[in-house]
C-alpha cells in the first residue's frame, strides 16, 4: 500500500482493490489493510472501511483516543469523502445532483443491500458528471451518509451500475476490477485535505 499521509494522530493509505480493510472470518481473510499497517504502527486503529473491491484513501487513527475523536467526526458528518467511478451508459447534467433512496440489508442475499422505502435507512449520494467515455460515464461521487454499498446500490438503482460490479450489475461488463476509487478526504477540523487520483 502507498502511504499518503502519516502524523502523530492518523495514517492515510491508498488501499488497493481486492484487499480487505479489516480481517474477515476465517484464516484466509486475515490479510488486510489494518493488519499490514499495524506491523509498522502497532497503535493504528480503523476509523472507517472501504469495500474489498474499492480502492483509495483509507484513514486509520493512532491510538484509541484519536479513534474516538475521528469516529465522532465521521458520525457528525464533519468529514467529506469523494469518490471517482465509471458507470455504464451515458449520464448528462450540469453540477451536482442527488440520489435520495433509503437502503436496507437484502437478508436472503447477504451481503447485498437494497433500496427499501419502508424499512430502509435514509441514504443520500451527490453525483456529478466528469466526462463521458464512449458508452460509459466518469462520475465524481459524494456520499452524504455512510451505508453499506451505498454508492454501488444507488448507482444501480439509477440504472447506471458501476463497471465491474458483480453484485449489483445485472450483466456486469467485463472489467478487471470494480471501477470505484476513494479519491479525496477532507477533515476540516484538522485542516487536512488529502487526494489520491484513480488509476483508471
Amino acid at each position: 500500500m502507498d502511504l499518503v499521509h502519516a502524523d502523530a494522530d492518523l495514517l492515510v493509505v491508498n488501499k488497493p482493490a481486492g484487499l480487505l480493510s479489516v480481517p474477515g472470518r476465517g484464516p484466509d481473510k486475515q490479510d488486510c489493510a489494518s493488519a499490514r499497517l499495524q506491523r509498522d504502527w502497532p497503535d493504528a486503529l480503523v476509523v472507517h472501511r472501504l469495500d474489498q473491491a474499492t480502492s483509495g484513501l483509507l484513514l486509520l487513527a493512532r491510538g484509541p483516543a484519536m479513534q474516538r475523536a475521528l469516529s465522532a467526526d465521521f458520525a457528525e458528518r464533519r468529514v467529506t469523502k469523494r469518490y471517482v467511478a465509471i458507470v455504464t451508459g451515458r449520464l448528462t447534467g450540469d453540477g451536482w445532483q442527488l440520489i435520495d433512496l433509503p437502503l436496507a440489508a437484502d437478508w436472503p442475499r447477504r451481503p447485498r443491500q437494497q433500496v427499501d422505502p419502508l424499512h430502509g435507512k435514509p441514504s443520500q449520494t451527490r453525483w456529478r458528471v466528469l466526462a463521458t467515455e464512449g458508452n460509459h460515464t466518469r462520475l465524481e461521487l459524494e456520499p452524504l451518509t455512510g451505508r453499506t454499498h451505498q454508492l454501488r446500490v444507488h448507482l444501480a438503482a439509477l440504472g447506471h451500475p458501476i463497471l465491474g460490479d458483480t453484485l449489483y450489475a445485472p450483466d456486469p461488463e467485463r472489467s478487471p476490477r470494480l471501477l470505484l476509487h476513494a479519491s479525496e478526504l477532507h477533515l476540516p477540523g484538522r485542516m487536512l485535505t488529502l487526494t489520491c487520483p484513480a488509476e483508471f
